[in-house]
């Protein structure tokens, strides 16, 4: 016989695997795929510790890494909204809040408020560790489309100051990484691989 609370942990394990079929417009290096949430996931989160020292305070760098780890774990059910999709961010919220109680309600009570509140706290970006979470967040699709030639923002027409606006929040977590996301951005347009 298997104890509950492992049993609903094993339950949850298999329901996030879900994540890996999740796909981003972000390409990966040396393919032609895009990648999926599980493998954004996991970049982001080795950025975590990786950058850490880039924020423009002490973070609890474990705690960015649960958040980051869990942020899209939601998108199993609300589906990835790309985030140049203006349409789409209309009932985004609504999407994923309803995703994250369903799956993160698969999980022992302790659990399962414990990922809520992280997912939560990502979302509301006020404390400095979900402000360096969710810059992170940007970063990586950023230098991923920039090392790749701007292929995604291409498709979809991505204008400059779209990319400017969309990361514009990343210096109230690091001055340091906010110039470096500028510097992409303004090189990108130099190159062609954002209109203007």
């Amino acid at each position: 016989m298997i104890d509950e609370r492992l049993k609903k942990q094993i339950e949850f394990m298999l329901e996030v695997d879900k994540l890996k079929n999740i796909y981003r417009q972000t390409y990966v290096l040396g393919e032609n795929r895009k990648e999926n949430d599980a493998e954004h996931s996991w970049h982001i989160t080795l950025l975590a510790f990786l950058l850490s020292e880039y924020s423009n305070t002490p973070v609890d760098v474990l705690k960015v890494m649960k958040m980051t780890l869990i942020h899209d774990i939601v998108e199993i059910d609300a589906g990835d909204t790309y985030c140049y999709d203006e349409e789409g961010y209309k009932t985004k919220a609504e999407r994923e809040k309803k995703g994250a109680k369903r799956i993160f309600g698969l999980l022992p009570e302790d659990q399962a408020q414990e990922l809520y509140s992280l997912w939560r706290e990502f979302e509301d970006c006020v404390t400095d560790e979900a402000k360096f979470a969710a810059a992170l967040d940007r970063l990586q699709p950023l230098t991923l489309n920039y090392a790749k030639g701007g292929i995604s923002w291409g498709e979809h027409g991505v204008y400059k100051e779209q990319v400017e606006k969309r990361n514009s929040s990343a210096a109230e977590a690091s001055v340091q990484l906010a110039e470096l996301i500028s510097a992409i951005i303004d090189d990108a347009a130099d190159k062609g691989m954002l209109k203007r």
